[in-house]
């Protein structure tokens, strides 16, 4: 029983009651009552206890029952979010016709309660009452939220069988927007097709569902027929042209949105605030600062929307400063900022990796008392992972709880960033305990781990978990597995993937690249030819890709038609691509057109002239190699380890002492710390000379441990020169540094029986026995 204190209308309502009551039995037919009533539910609800106050008396007066009270009610009750409320009212409705029916429906699906939506379709299609052109929007739209394609399907032949579809623009209109919202455009234009009578509203449909499934070409051509054949009722609006500006921005399509600005101009709208806002990110989209500044500029009244659209388009532009002189303009003007500007302002910062600036921003929010919600707190979490401080985002991290899903899945993207990608797995596996969800950066992030660690066992597992929650058709998930599998050589699981899930750009360089990492340089070469025939152009990491695998096969022929296709396709000529034909040309041994494209290079870095000594040093043009280093220390670019690598090793194949001494000594004048190939190129340089003591002295004074190789190097130059006594020291220091290597323990047991110490050479056969260690078979390519 409700006991609440009746309002002054209750109370005159009241006594009107009861004198009826005594005067008329038949009250509750007057006409002029129910009016009031009408009138009451109609103009006097403003506070859901007013409504309990109003039912309770309604109850009382004999209409609790009546349809069109009830269905004002429903609609009442769902107004105040609460449609359980209107359930318990509906069930309680003897006899319900299309009208009740329609006002539950509605109740659930305003208050986004779509499943239970689609149940009370489910019911009255039970009851034998059939849908209206008020029910089938609803139904529709709530098939669309929960992307039941195939229950809008049932939907849509029940419609045709009605014959209420193509006469009807709302429905048609509900099933466009489904079969977009489910991504199957195909349908949507074919029930666009169908309506007769086409509205805005349509339109607006057809064109939003072009955009959202990534057809922005399409969209703008939808927009241009509205725009061209459609009369009063079906101009674009701002809706439309929001989507239109959204579609130029993806295809950073700048003509095509001036012209629609042009539009917006003609027709007056360019006073929406949407509008505004989507010009603001197209011309940003679009590269345009000025034209970005000059929009913002004509917003007559500056509100937050404006203010966040003009800090989104400079952030996207990565145009910190102006991110954050906007910022504090928009503090002058009196606006204050909500979590979004805050956490697009925290964003630029990390984008443009402005750490003390990021700090002090962190420091101004705590000490002016703003908004601090899961926004903003996950922007900080982003920020601090990027600039690698570990501590302060444990900090952060420690403060969120299990419900913020977003945070979980930015902590383990960072420990993959920062290179904790032990914690990475970690933190993974306690989120798959907690049954937090995985987004497909977290996702990808793990994966890229295990393939790092090499356990490929792990990985396979959360490849289990991607297909069992359906994340297998997410391309970045998908391009990372490639790129596991492909790194462990398992390249027939990795081209299964590329062939069932989707594709971009990435995924096929990730497959090429896997050929390349294991290897298999053909059929990488195969791969980009099938990716040409399928007019997918390559960019500059594929083309980069596919001539390491013509410089590996030293295959000229392959290496020429990728050439001749950079420069037919107009495709940027940068400096990887540059330094990659340089590289493919030496392997293949057109030093002259390796030169040629060098010399024609207006920027080159020190991995360019690495490349061209290298190749110079592996056709033995030492004095050409040398020439490019000196060139190389009067630019801009700084010799570092693999340059004096490069050019020791040509100065060691042709012999070339005093140059080869004199560059080493040279190393100290640009700080680089010689390693153990450096040392390694030193002692072959000196040990082929016949400077075989200089060579031992290097090697005995280095500071740090000689490995095999650089006792090899010297053991191999001991043999060539028969200096016999000494190699045999030589390969005894050898098979201590690395006893698995069966060359050492053959030579020395050889170099024992050349001066016939054939008892020491039976002896080192057996020590290598004893150490379980074979002669490997030799094989001839023959």
């Amino acid at each position: 029983m409700l006991s609440l204190r009746p309002p002054q209308s209750f109370k005159r309502f009241s006594s009107l009651l009861q004198q009826r009551l005594y005067c008329s039995p038949t009250w509750c037919h007057q006409p002029n009552d129910f009016n009031y009533l009408n009138h009451l539910l109609s103009s006097q609800i403003s506070s859901l206890q007013t409504l309990l106050q109003s039912h309770a008396f309604i109850i009382t007066s004999g209409y609790s029952r009546n349809i069109f009270i009830a269905s004002k009610l429903i609609s009442l009750y769902a107004s105040f979010h609460k449609p359980s409320c209107s359930t318990q009212l509906f069930d309680e409705i003897p006899q319900k016709d299309i009208f009740l029916w329609n006002s539950i429906i509605k109740a659930h699906f305003s208050n986004g309660e779509y499943s239970r939506t689609l149940d009370c379709y489910q019911w009255m299609r039970a009851s034998e009452a059939l849908p209206n052109h008020f029910t089938l929007p609803m139904i529709v739209a709530s098939c669309a939220e929960l992307e039941l394609v195939n229950c809008g399907r049932s939907i849509h032949g029940l419609v045709s069988k009605l014959g209420i579809f193509s006469d009807n623009s709302a429905v048609g209109s509900s099933f466009v927007y489904m079969y977009s919202k489910c991504g199957v455009l195909e349908e949507a234009h074919g029930v666009f097709d169908e309506i007769l009578f086409r509205d805005v509203v349509a339109w607006t449909a057809l064109v939003i569902g072009c955009v959202q499934n990534g057809e922005s070409k399409m969209g703008l051509e939808c927009l241009r027929e509205m725009n061209r054949i459609g009369g009063d009722g079906e101009r674009p609006n701002f809706r439309t042209l929001e989507r239109g500006f959204q579609a130029c921005g993806n295809l950073g399509d700048f003509l095509a949105g001036r012209c629609l600005h042009g539009l917006v101009v003609k027709t007056g709208m360019d006073y929406s605030q949407v509008v505004q806002s989507s010009l603001l990110s197209m011309y940003s989209k679009c590269g345009n600062p000025e034209e970005v500044h000059r929009s913002f500029c004509e917003v007559v009244k500056k509100d937050l929307i404006s203010w966040t659209a003009m800090i989104s388009a400079y952030l996207r532009m990565e145009r910190a400063t102006e991110c954050f002189g906007m910022f504090w303009e928009m503090l002058v003007s009196g606006i204050y900022p909500d979590g979004i500007v805050i956490s697009c302002m925290l964003s630029s910062f990390s984008n443009s990796m402005r750490v003390f600036e990021g700090k002090a921003f962190h420091g101004l929010i705590i000490r002016r008392g703003y908004i601090l919600d899961q926004l903003v707190q996950n922007a900080l979490l982003s920020m601090y992972c990027k600039f690698g401080f570990l501590k302060l985002a444990e900090k952060l991290f420690g403060r969120v709880n299990e419900q913020n899903f977003e945070a979980w899945n930015l902590m383990v993207s960072g420990y993959r960033k920062m290179g904790l990608i032990m914690k990475c797995i970690e933190l993974f596996r306690e989120m798959q305990y907690l049954g937090i969800e995985s987004d497909s950066n977290s996702l990808v992030s793990v994966i890229s781990s295990c393939s790092q660690l090499g356990v490929t066992h792990l990985a396979q597992s959360i490849h289990c978990y991607i297909i069992k929650n359906l994340m297998d058709d997410n391309v970045s998930v998908n391009n990372s597995l490639i790129d596991m599998y492909g790194k462990s050589g398992n390249l027939i699981i990795a081209r299964r993937i590329f062939c069932r899930g989707p594709r971009d750009i990435v995924t096929w360089n990730t497959l090429i690249s896997s050929y390349n990492h294991c290897g298999d340089f053909v059929e990488a070469l195969s791969l980009y030819d099938k990716m040409v025939l399928e007019d997918l152009k390559p960019n500059s990491a594929t083309l980069v890709t596919v001539l390491s695998a013509c410089s590996h096969l030293a295959s000229l022929e392959e290496g020429e038609k990728v050439h001749n296709y950079i420069n037919k396709g107009n495709l940027e000529f940068n400096l990887s691509i540059a330094t990659a034909l340089i590289d493919m040309y030496a392997k293949c041994g057109q030093l002259d057109k390796s030169r040629e494209i060098f010399n024609s290079m207006h920027e080159r870095d020190v991995i360019t002239w690495n490349v061209i000594i290298s190749g110079y040093g592996m056709h033995g043009d030492a004095r050409s190699a040398i020439e490019i280093f000196q060139q190389m220390e009067e630019s801009s670019s700084k010799p570092n380890g693999l340059t004096f690598l490069a050019v020791l090793s040509a100065c060691a194949h042709a012999g070339l002492v005093k140059e080869g001494k004199y560059l080493f000594a040279k190393m100290q004048e640009y700080s680089v710390t010689p390693n153990l190939k450096h040392y390694a190129c030193m002692v072959d340089l000196l040990g082929r000379s016949g400077n075989l003591q200089e060579a031992e002295a290097l090697v005995l004074s280095m500071p740090i441990s000689p490995d095999g190789g650089v006792w090899g190097t010297l053991l191999s130059s001991c043999k060539i020169h028969n200096e016999i006594e000494m190699g045999i020291r030589i390969a005894k220091h050898a098979i201590t540094s690395d006893m698995e290597n069966d060359g050492y323990y053959v030579m020395i047991s050889n170099m024992y029986s050349s001066i016939g110490k054939w008892e020491e050479a039976e002896k080192t056969r057996g020590i290598m026995k004893e150490r379980g260690v074979r002669k490997r078979t030799g094989w001839s390519a023959v």
